[in-house]
């Protein structure tokens, strides 16, 4: 996708970090844009600073199906049929998967994966119907490819982004909307704040907030990439079809250092019964895998 003016984007979790950055860009590039965020106060200060501009706020909590059927709906009342969606809302869970319970859980999963399920099954039909093109990214993180103790749920929810974002990408290229992943490093942004938003329906097994803790995630946030900085990596991804959008250069060395250790843990073995006749299915798959790629660049 070479040219975005003109076009209406959603952006989920718009109402600051990434997703305001998101915005911010995609209205100088001439898009039409809605900020959907969970958050009404946050949408009415992002507003205010984006005045006497083609754009709106929509309250939408994205683990609702329903929520994002008539934010859907009234966007496109408003500002025309969308063609560019970016599911970028997240939440953060500072904590390990044995010491998380069924809340935490469920409130992870609802916005980190099942925000973007939603989004998807809200707009893409929709895109294909119209057959105009357009594009998909959504936000996952390096957290998509580097695993940790702590924060596990979050990492479980990144890693299904990844695997449901490059299976997305194939499916839709035939249709001319093309699928990109972004997936940043540290971001000065407010997700360390989480629990603020965290619904009260889901705080029955949430562990009590470390404020002091809190307190030196906000100063490490502070570190980190400016959102639009990051919102203009991914923009200039879009317009080339690329599928992976690494906004922080810096992790190149240790995602190649994870690679190499995975290979090395390959071994070779002596060909086992059926060895030959299951290779012949795999030639075909990985043709046929190959083959989705370059179909998609």
């Amino acid at each position: 996708m070479k040219d975005l003016a003109g076009r209406t984007a959603f952006v989920t979790g718009g109402a600051n970090g990434v997703g305001l950055g998101l915005a911010k860009t995609l209205l100088a590039e001439g898009c039409k844009v809605a900020i959907a965020d969970v958050r009404e106060d946050a949408i009415a200060e992002a507003l205010k600073t984006l005045e006497n501009q083609p754009v709106i706020g929509v309250p939408l909590d994205v683990s609702s199906r329903e929520g994002f059927a008539e934010a859907a709906d009234r966007v496109e009342r408003e500002l025309g049929p969308v063609s560019l969606l970016f599911n970028n809302a997240g939440v953060n869970l500072f904590q390990s998967i044995d010491e998380s319970s069924y809340d935490d859980w469920d409130w992870l999963l609802g916005v980190n994966l099942h925000g973007v399920i939603n989004g998807i099954a809200t707009f893409v039909p929709r895109m294909k119907e119209r057959g105009q093109g357009g594009h998909v990214c959504n936000t996952a993180s390096m957290a998509a490819f580097l695993g940790s103790g702590v924060p596990g749920i979050y990492n479980t929810t990144k890693f299904a982004v990844r695997g449901l974002s490059e299976s997305l990408r194939y499916s839709l290229a035939p249709h001319g909307i093309g699928v990109s992943m972004l997936c940043p490093g540290l971001v000065k942004t407010h997700i360390y704040a989480s629990d603020e938003i965290r619904p009260e329906a889901l705080k029955a097994g949430a562990k009590a907030v470390n404020t002091a803790f809190v307190g030196q995630l906000e100063q490490v946030h502070q570190a980190g990439m400016e959102p639009e900085v990051i919102a203009r990596r991914t923009i200039d991804a879009i317009r080339e079809n690329r599928f992976y959008v690494f906004s922080h250069p810096e992790f190149r060395e240790e995602l190649a250092e994870v690679f190499a250790e995975v290979i090395e843990q390959f071994r070779q073995y002596p060909p086992d019964p059926g060895f030959d006749e299951r290779m012949k299915i795999e030639e075909g798959r990985r043709a046929r895998y190959k083959e989705a790629r370059e179909a998609a660049r």
